[in-house]
């Protein structure tokens, strides 16, 4: 048995408010993993693909109690691509923090806490990583879950559709989230197709570019 000390590699922890899903708004402590093995083509993150550095776990988690905030995200990166996100996850839930985790749908998410409300993003065909989503994740979704589309195209918007449909996702998870690839379409026609649709699902704007500048870090 190792008694090596767990420990991830990070981009960077910060305060801020959440700008996406059904907690945004809300006042967050993000800690950013490094790494990623998906490619999309409108990924605003590609900083943190490589740049990092390794720190126990339990130094991760001190940090980010100091903070004093009650919700905590997880992301990337694709942070389950780090096993000891796994238990890092666990020791914040202990605390008493309400954990998210942003993941791509590309890893098996059926080991991560309970507790942690996973909000998961099946790429789109316009993300150019469609292939790589994994479907066997979609039966271990639940009421405390967030499934979320990115979309760049009336393409992207009637494959999503699709999936909602077919997989049930307004009944099985708690929110199916339609998101606009930010310079890439407009908002308002996203919006016009839902109505037109009657979908059940939550539109968003990533508020944190409509804050700051939409290339500004640790925000």
């Amino acid at each position: 048995m190792s008694n090596e000390t767990p420990k991830l590699t990070i981009n960077e922890i910060y305060e801020s408010i959440q700008g996406e899903s059904s907690w945004a708004g809300c006042r967050c402590v993000f800690v950013r993993l490094t790494f990623c093995d998906l490619r999309c083509t409108y990924c605003d993150t590609e900083y943190a693909f490589y740049a990092g550095k390794k720190r126990p776990v339990a130094e991760v988690v001190e940090e980010v109690l100091k903070f004093d905030t009650p919700v905590v995200e997880i992301t990337g990166g694709e942070p389950l691509l780090q096993k000891n996100v796994l238990p890092l996850m666990t020791a914040l839930c202990d605390a008493g923090r309400t954990v998210l985790i942003e993941t791509s749908g590309a890893h098996d998410i059926s080991t991560i806490d309970p507790r942690v409300h996973r909000i998961m993003d099946l790429k789109t065909p316009g993300s150019g990583e469609c292939a790589r989503n994994l479907w066997s994740n979609i039966p271990h979704l639940n009421k405390g879950d967030e499934v979320k589309f990115v979309i760049g195209s009336r393409e992207d918007y009637e494959w999503s559709r699709e999936q909602v449909r077919t997989h049930d996702l307004s009944i099985r998870c708690g929110t199916v989230l339609f998101s606009p690839i930010f310079g890439r379409i407009e908002p308002r026609q996203i919006v016009e197709w839902i109505l037109e649709d009657k979908l059940p699902v939550r539109f968003q704007l990533q508020m944190h570019k409509f804050i700051w500048d939409p290339k500004q870090k640790g925000v």
